[in-house]
């Protein structure tokens, strides 16, 4: 974690506003939710652990994603729907409701400003885009910084490729507003494994409130209701996320099984935003293998992630967290398009020896190599076997910093650290 600076020389204001009496802490987060659901899960990570630490603490999260409804949150959580865009393979956006992307970002635009400002929070968090998508946080940065409401950016370990990523911030002018509105950038990641914002031109007062977390730890859900496992044990469960893109990932797998049906049980989970026809073509291809089952998707992914045998992914930060914190062997293979960022994480997790890469060659995959992966996956090292102090610490980080932004007793935190 980078050194404490003062809380007024990072925010650059002369004071901290004054916390009201007799009014609950109030946290408003702000998830683009452009692709697949990384963002999300990452947001409810921190909101439910957030209200678990600070007792009186009301988060309200600002999604576009309506599947937000199928998790389960604490009753201080809460979240507001806000018009869905979703981002094409070519990296442009499309409104799911109106005919004109213009349109959706003015309404979005729109209701994050008035939720700000009938909220009043006392402290923002945005995930990975500092000013929205196409700039639709801006008009809220402004009131906030005008009411010394402190704001945050939250990114993941990985952004992209330190070149591309830099063209990226560029053009979308994100580092003036690092500048101009933040008062901390917390990268949910170790600066001992990877240094996300490396390559971009920051100011000397930007690296000074970039914080290292480390990554969110994940604790078991117990649900009383918690429907039997979908598959017998011992099993691989293979995961590509959201499924918007891990079509080959479950095309290589499936090979795999195809030429040596001798290999361990698998259940394929697609994810829900996988597409209806590859879908169908994947299921029709497991259920002529005795030893595969295939789900659409399950919101308690981590009930089966503690139940396999081993994981195979693609490598996004919430599957890498999860694998960390239920102590799983895993296979990453990880896309190289549209960005970098899942490579990157699974060559710097492998260089650490957490996990083991797998590099996709997707004009032309080798059965014979995945099933030579699948085969000594069992008998990989767990990550625990590597020791890399304060790994999962994040969410002690956050709170830590949460209470120093808003001026909330620093033993609260303390105590959750401890806990």
């Amino acid at each position: 974690m980078a050194p404490d600076v003062s809380v007024q020389s990072r925010i650059g204001m002369s004071a901290l506003r004054p916390r009201r009496a007799g009014v609950p802490p109030r946290l408003l987060m702000y998830s683009h939710d452009s692709f697949g659901l990384g963002h999300l899960r990452r947001c409810r990570s921190i909101a439910q652990n957030l209200v678990q630490t600070f007792p009186d603490l009301e988060v309200l999260i600002l999604s576009g994603l309506p599947i937000i409804a199928s998790y389960d949150f604490d009753e201080r959580v809460r979240y507001k729907l806000v018009p869905g865009i979703i981002k094409l393979s070519n990296g442009d956006y499309k409104a799911l409701d109106a005919a004109d992307i213009r349109e959706a970002i003015e309404a979005r635009s729109r209701m994050i400003l008035e939720t700000a400002q009938e909220f009043q929070p006392d402290l923002f968090l945005i995930d990975k885009e500092p000013l929205g998508i196409r700039g639709e946080v801006t008009e809220t940065l402004m009131y906030l910084k005008e009411r010394g409401v402190p704001v945050v950016l939250g990114v993941r370990d990985v952004m992209d490729d330190p070149i591309a990523f830099a063209a990226e911030w560029q053009r979308k002018l994100a580092v003036p507003a690092l500048e101009d509105y933040f008062s901390e950038i917390w990268v949910y990641g170790l600066e001992r494994i990877y240094r996300p914002l490396q390559g971009l031109p920051l100011p000397p007062a930007v690296e000074q409130r970039i914080v290292y977390t480390s990554y969110l730890w994940r604790q078991e859900e117990i649900t009383a209701t918690a429907d039997p496992l979908p598959i017998d044990q011992p099993f691989l469960l293979v995961t590509p996320g959201g499924g918007g893109d891990g079509e080959g990932l479950v095309d290589w797998v499936l090979s795999a099984y195809e030429h040596a049906p001798d290999l361990m049980r698998a259940l394929i989970v697609c994810g829900p935003f996988m597409h209806a026809e590859s879908r169908q073509q994947i299921e029709a291809r497991a259920a002529r293998l005795p030893h595969v089952e295939v789900l659409t998707f399950d919101p308690d992914m981590q009930r089966l992630m503690i139940a396999a045998t081993a994981i195979v992914a693609m490598g996004g930060y919430n599957t890498f967290c999860e694998i960390l914190s239920f102590d799983r062997p895993s296979l990453i293979v990880p896309r190289t398009r549209p960005r970098l960022e899942q490579f990157i994480r699974a060559r710097e997790a492998a260089r650490q020896g957490l996990l083991q890469m797998l590099a996709h060659d997707e004009d032309h995959p080798d059965p014979q190599q995945m099933i030579d992966a699948l085969k000594a996956l069992p008998q990989q090292p767990r990550p625990s076997a590597v020791v890399i102090p304060g790994l999962l610490d994040g969410h002690q980080a956050i709170a830590h910093r949460f209470a120093r932004l808003t001026g909330l007793p620093l033993e609260t935190a303390a105590r959750a650290a401890s806990a």
